[in-house]
C-alpha cells in the first residue's frame, strides 16, 4: 500500500511532521545515524521469483529528509559485494523491475522515487550494510583514497583524519553516504582567501571534482548483460558518470585527497544584514560607505575564503560562521576533537515545537516573525552557553555539524555561477528581491517561509585540479563555462521552510523565475541544486515540465564550445550504459530521457 501525500494532501504529512518533532524534543538528542522508521521480513508466500539466492530482502518504508515523500512496503535488498549488486541489475532486466541504490535518504527531490512510485516494481539497494570498504594510499603523490560507495561521509572523513589527510569543503551533514554525495556533486563552502593557494590534493569545488577513477554496474553490448566496469578520470565517459544526477549506479571510488587543515571557525551575530549584505552601490558615497567597511561577504571571502550564513526570517542579523586556515591554535579558540559541535541546533524544544504545532497544524502563520525571532534567540544563547562563538580543531570537525535529529525542512537550492567580483553584487540583488517578497506576502497575511534562508560560496569544479587531461563532469551543478572563464565562483541559495506552509510552492516559483531570468547573460548564470526543490509550479517542486524539459537542459548547453553539447552528450553515454533504465526514475525519466 503506497501513500500518496500528492493526492490526499499534506494533513497527514503536516501531523506526521509534527508528532515527529514533538517525539524528538521529549527523547533529546538523537545521536546515531537516521533509519528507516521500520523493517518488514519477506515471507515464502512473497518471495520476487527467481531472485539472486543468498543476498538478503525485505520491505521496508522509504521516506525522504523532510519526510513528504512516503512510499510503503518497497522491495530492498542487501547486497554484499559489487558482484552481488551485478546479480540483482540482470535479474532487474530480466522480470521488468527497477533498481534504486539507496543511502540514508537525506534527500528533497525525487530522484530515487517520488509517492507515485510503485513499490511493486523497484528493488532499493541499501548500501550501507556492506559497501562500506575504505583503503588509503599515502604513498601516492598526492594521497588516494579507494572506498565503496555504501559509507558515510562521517566515517570517511574519521578515517583519513587519522592519516593526516582532509578535504577543503564538505556536506555538512555526515550522515550521507559517498555515493549519494557525489551522484549530486554535493559540496562546502571555500574559495581561496586573498593569497592562498589550492593544496595537492585539494579542490575548491565539489566532491565529484576529486575522482580519479569509478567503477559502475553498466551495460555491455558484447555480453548482453551488465557487468562492473572500472573508468579513470582520463576517459572521456567518465564525464557523464560525475555526478550523474541517480542515473547510475556506483559501487566504487578512488579519489585524490590532500593533507588535512586545522581551520578556526567564528560565528557572528552582530552584523545586520543591511551591512553583510551591503549592495556595492552607484553612488559614489555609497562605494565609499562599501569599501570602507570590513564585514561584508566579500571582505570575509577575502580574507578567509569561507562563510556560512543562516538568516532566520524576520531577524535583523544572520548567523554568520566564518572559517579560517589556522595551523596553530589562536588564544581565545576553544578546541574541538569531534564533529557537530552546535547541540542546540540538534533538537527541537517543547517551545519550538509548540510554535511548529501552531503554524503547521493550527495555520497561526502570523506567529511567523516569533518563530523566526525564536530560532535566533536559540542559536544565540546556544553559541554563547556551549563556548562556541570561536572554536578551532581539524577540518572534519569544524566542517561537519548537521545531525539527523535536527529540524527538517523543506527546501529549495540553486547555485549561481559567477565571477568572484561580482560576488557581493549576487548575494545583494537577492537578499532584496528575496526581502521585497516576504514582505509583499506579508502585506497580504501569508508568510510562506518559516525557516533561514541560507548561503555559501564555492568553487567550480576545475578538472585541472586533477590533471590537465582530466574529464569535466558533465552534469554537475558548478561545472564551469568555457566562454567564460573569468566565472570562477557559485554562490548557494537554500530557502528554508516547514513542508505544507501554505503559498511556500508558490513563493519557491516566484523566486526561482526571478533567479532564471535576473542571473543570465554577461552577469551569471543559475542551476538548480539537484538534491533540493526546483521546477516549481503554484503547488508543487519538480512539476514544471518547461523547466524541466527545456530551461535546465539550455542552461547546461550554454557556453560550450564543442558542437555536441555536454548536456546531450552526458544523457547518450548514460543511455548507451544502461540502455533498459535500471537506474531511473519518473523525474529522471523526464530530466534525462531516453532517445536525445
Amino acid at each position: 500500500m503506497e501513500r500518496n501525500y500528492k493526492k490526499k494532501g499534506f494533513a497527514s504529512s503536516r501531523r506526521k511532521f509534527i508528532s515527529d518533532m514533538v517525539m524528538l524534543s521529549t527523547s533529546g538528542i538523537v545521536v546515531g545515524g537516521w533509519s528507516p522508521i521500520y523493517q518488514i521480513s519477506a515471507n515464502a508466500s512473497e518471495t520476487l521469483v527467481n531472485f539472486p539466492v543468498g543476498i538478503s530482502i525485505y520491505r521496508q518504508a522509504y521516506e525522504n529528509w523532510s519526510r513528504e515523500i512516503f512510499v510503503d512496503n518497497v522491495w530492498t535488498a542487501v547486497p554484499k559485494t559489487p558482484d552481488d549488486i551485478v546479480s540483482i541489475v540482470n535479474w532487474a532486466r530480466s522480470n521488468d523491475y527497477k533498481i534504486r541504490p539507496r543511502g540514508y535518504m537525506h534527500n528533497w527531490s525525487p530522484l530515487t522515487m517520488d509517492s507515485d512510485s510503485k513499490a511493486s516494481s523497484v528493488v532499493l539497494l541499501d548500501m550501507t550494510k556492506n559497501l562500506t570498504a575504505v583503503s588509503i594510499d599515502t604513498a601516492s603523490k598526492p594521497a588516494r583514497v579507494t572506498a565503496q560507495t555504501g559509507v558515510s561521509m562521517g566515517a570517511l572523513l574519521e578515517k583519513l583524519e587519522a592519516k593526516g589527510l582532509g578535504m577543503t569543503a564538505v556536506p555538512a551533514p555526515g550522515d550521507i553516504t559517498l555515493g549519494g554525495a557525489l551522484a549530486i556533486g554535493a559540496h562546502g563552502t571555500a574559495v581561496p582567501a586573498k593569497g592562498e593557494k589550492l593544496l595537492s590534493g585539494h579542490t575548491y569545488g565539489s566532491l565529484s571534482n576529486l575522482i580519479l577513477s569509478l567503477s559502475a554496474v553498466v551495460y555491455d553490448e558484447t555480453k548482453r548483460e551488465y557487468i562492473l566496469r572500472t573508468f579513470s578520470r582520463e576517459e572521456a565517459d567518465i564525464s557523464a558518470f560525475l555526478a550523474h544526477v541517480g542515473r547510475a549506479c556506483i559501487v566504487e571510488v578512488t579519489m585524490q585527497v590532500g593533507e588535512n587543515q586545522r581551520l578556526r571557525c567564528r560565528s557572528y551575530i552582530n552584523i545586520s544584514a543591511n551591512e553583510l549584505f551591503a549592495k556595492p552601490g552607484a553612488s559614489r558615497r555609497a562605494i565609499e560607505s562599501f569599501r570602507r567597511s570590513k564585514r561584508t561577504i566579500e571582505s570575509f571571502l577575502d580574507k578567509s575564503g569561507r562563510i556560512e550564513v543562516i538568516w532566520f526570517p524576520f531577524t535583523s542579523n544572520p548567523w554568520l560562521k566564518v572559517w579560517s586556515v589556522r595551523p596553530n591554535k589562536p588564544l581565545f579558540s576553544r578546541i574541538v576533537t569531534k564533529a557537530y559541535n552546535y547541540p542546540f541546533s540538534d533538537w527541537i524544544s517543547i517551545e519550538l515545537s509548540d510554535l511548529i504545532k501552531r503554524i503547521v497544524i493550527d495555520n497561526e502563520v502570523t506567529i511567523t516573525p516569533v518563530f523566526g525571532q525564536k530560532q535566533l534567540a536559540i542559536a544565540t544563547a546556544g553559541l554563547v552557553a556551549t563556548h562556541s562563538l570561536d572554536i578551532w580543531g581539524w577540518s572534519k570537525n569544524l566542517l561537519q555539524y548537521i545531525r539527523p535529529s535536527t529540524l527538517r525542512v523543506t527546501a529549495n537550492g540553486y547555485a549561481v555561477v559567477t565571477s568572484r567580483a561580482n560576488v557581493q553584487r549576487v548575494i545583494s540583488d537577492f537578499i532584496e528581491n528575496y526581502q521585497e517578497r516576504i514582505n509583499a506576502y506579508q502585506k497580504q497575511n501569508q508568510y510562506p517561509i518559516n525557516g533561514p534562508l541560507e548561503i555559501r560560496v564555492s568553487g567550480l569544479d576545475n578538472p585541472n585540479d586533477v590533471s590537465p587531461s582530466s574529464a569535466t563532469a558533465a552534469l554537475s551543478v558548478i561545472k564551469p563555462r568555457l566562454d567564460r572563464p573569468d566565472w570562477d565562483i557559485a554562490v548557494w541559495f537554500d530557502i528554508l521552510t516547514l513542508p505544507g506552509t501554505p503559498h511556500a510552492n508558490k513563493f519557491y516559483r516566484e523566486t526561482e523565475q526571478w533567479m532564471f531570468s535576473h542571473y543570465a547573460g554577461s552577469y551569471a548564470t543559475m542551476r538548480p541544486e539537484w538534491s533540493k526543490g526546483w521546477a516549481y509550479t503554484d503547488s508543487a517542486a519538480w512539476e514544471d515540465y518547461t523547466t524541466i524539459s527545456t530551461t535546465i537542459p539550455n542552461i547546461y548547453r550554454e557556453g560550450q564550445i564543442s558542437q555536441e553539447k555536454d548536456w546531450d552528450k552526458a544523457i547518450k553515454t548514460l543511455n548507451k550504459y544502461d540502455p533498459n533504465r535500471i537506474f531511473s526514475s519518473a523525474l529522471l525519466d523526464k530530466l534525462l530521457p531516453s532517445g536525445v
